[in-house]
């Protein structure tokens, strides 16, 4: 497989041996613990392996037996590394269970396919003796979307890793589309293909630790979607094993014989089948890239350029939009000399120009061919100059571009001091954009305050659109706060129903890009409707009679 599963942290981000990007004495966990009006910073290290009893295996040896008979003795796990890692995903709601060492969610085993014909046998072995099977790839899920639950306490489960399976099947540079194995990751996807002067163009923040099939599952988007599109979009075909057979679906650009079905797999998250191989639109590797950074006085005027642009046709690759609060923090959190000539002059130059007070960061990121990118940034740029933005050059966009895979490190070494940080997202129409920010917003910010560690103490919420479309946009929000360590799932509960209610009854879909899970399951029916919920029930039903695949996930049954 392209990563050793030994090299990676089982209960965080990344690789286990990776430098703490926010090291002890570092000047931003003084800046923190104010911001969140903390008296002390609290130690609060995760649980170490060595200290935490595994749940038994409920296999016997005969099952485990006729894994190996399929795809090898070397590629059925039960060890305790194994069974942990793949127990939950990586949102914060997960860490909280893994790094106190509750792993009663465990596999009883991981088995390791590599090729669509193992995948096929072992579901088929599944059915037959009715075991739960969640399909994994990177495991990066923030929903609860690859966690080890069974239908039942009593169920026995096993976690299908596909990271084997990551071969370039075929490449048709005519056509513009390769056919590429699920469980290769993003780097190595990017690797081959750059071999080759091609690019899927698809670099979510999991971009590091995710994979093809996985993106697919959950409907993903990459940072650069406005050129490249979602998952969804560039798409053309896959081939899922199913507990009913293997299923194919249609390769046409386009057809009238009836609805794409397609449109069925991207979303699935694992509750049909198992998506082993998928044909994908390719691009040339774009001749130049430009990102810079503008400022803008309020949201407001922000989101109404970020509309402008969309709606000229302009082909942007990215225009990614800070609120005040997020433009404040990132700034003050990575500044490496808060307090000095530098910080002082820019303030100053800020002054000048009228934007001392929260201004709002713009990215914008262009790619493709030279005269292209030279119209586009052209245009953008005269966009933004007549909208009163000030423009600041290449610099933060530069920076954010080098360092765009680098946030989610941070967020182990705050959960080691007592404080949480989580993500939601949701997209809604442009006309709708100010009115759920605030909105979204506010309910976090009075959850965050009501359900605190100790009186006094306080979170910080922030936003950003970060993918537009010519009706709308998505809205991503970032929360940071102190851990109510006596009832720290009660906590994340509380913050996540109310920021859902809201955001629900105020227009806005449940999740953008991260999927549904088991988090976001509660608030489908509401955007589906009941007979959307029963065409999806009626769907699985037929390719998962016995309901075997991924247990509680997307639909609750």
């Amino acid at each position: 497989m392209t990563i050793d599963r030994q090299s990676l942290r089982w209960n965080g981000w990344g690789p286990a041996n990776q430098e703490n990007p926010i090291p002890d004495g570092a000047p931003q966990w003084a800046w923190i613990r104010e911001t969140l009006n903390m008296t002390v910073l609290p130690t609060t290290p995760a649980k170490p392996m060595a200290d935490i009893t595994m749940p038994p295996c409920h296999l016997g040896t005969d099952e485990i037996s006729s894994f190996a008979a399929i795809v090898g003795e070397n590629q059925v796990r039960t060890d305790d590394y194994e069974r942990a890692l793949h127990a939950r995903g990586k949102s914060y709601h997960d860490l909280l269970y893994v790094r106190a060492g509750d792993l009663a969610v465990a596999p009883d085993a991981i088995v390791y396919p590599r090729s669509a014909k193992e995948v096929q046998a072992v579901l088929t072995l599944c059915t037959e003796k009715d075991i739960a099977v969640i399909p994994f790839g990177g495991g990066s899920s923030v929903v609860g979307g690859i966690n080890a639950h069974g239908r039942s306490a009593e169920d026995k489960v096993i976690t299908l890793d596909l990271t084997l399976m990551e071969s370039i099947l075929n490449i048709d540079r005519v056509s513009m589309t390769a056919r590429i194995e699920a469980g290769i990751y993003g780097p190595k996807l990017e690797e081959k293909l750059q071999a080759q002067g091609l690019t899927l163009g698809h670099y979510p923040q999991s971009f590091q630790y995710s994979t093809l099939g996985g993106w697919v599952a959950a409907r993903g988007a990459g940072q650069q979607s406005n050129r490249y599109g979602k998952a969804e979009k560039w798409l053309v075909s896959a081939r899922l094993a199913t507990p009913s057979g293997l299923w194919a679906t249609e390769e046409a650009p386009a057809s009238a014989a009836g609805p794409n079905l397609n449109q069925l797999v991207a979303g699935s998250e694992g509750t049909l089948g198992v998506i082993c191989d998928v044909t994908i639109k390719i691009h040339e590797v774009p001749e130049t890239k430009d990102y810079r950074g503008y400022l803008f006085k309020d949201f407001a005027a922000g989101v109404e350029v970020s509309r402008t642009i969309n709606h000229a046709d302009i082909p942007v690759a990215m225009v990614r939009l800070s609120d005040a609060s997020e433009t404040h923090f990132f700034q003050t959190f990575g500044a490496s000399d808060s307090g000095g000539l530098k910080s002082k002059l820019q303030a100053a130059y800020l002054k000048w120009k009228g934007f001392a007070t929260d201004p709002c960061l713009m990215l914008i990121g262009l790619e493709g061919d030279k005269a292209t990118v030279k119209w586009a940034k052209e245009r953008t740029s005269d966009i933004c100059k007549k909208a009163g933005a000030l423009s600041i050059g290449s610099g933060p966009g530069d920076k954010w571009y080098h360092g765009r895979f680098n946030s989610p490190h941070g967020r182990d070494p705050m959960m080691d001091r007592g404080i949480g940080i989580d993500t939601l997202e949701t997209a809604t129409r442009w006309s709708n954009i100010g009115t759920l920010h605030e909105k979204v917003t506010a309910a976090i910010q009075t959850a965050l305050n009501e359900n605190v560690g100790e009186p006094g103490q306080t979170g910080v919420v922030m936003a950003h659109v970060s993918h537009s479309y010519p009706d709308g946009a998505s809205l991503y929000f970032t929360f940071v706060f102190p851990r109510n360590l006596s009832d720290e799932i009660g906590q994340w509960q509380k913050i996540k129903r109310a920021a859902s209610d809201v955001l629900t009854a105020n227009g806005g879909t449940i999740t953008h890009h991260h999927g549904v899970g088991t988090d976001h399951a509660p608030w489908l029916a509401e955007e589906k409707g009941a007979m959307g919920i029963t065409l999806l029930k009626a769907l699985k039903a037929q390719l998962d009679p016995k309901g075997i695949m991924n247990p509680g996930k997307l639909l609750k049954l």
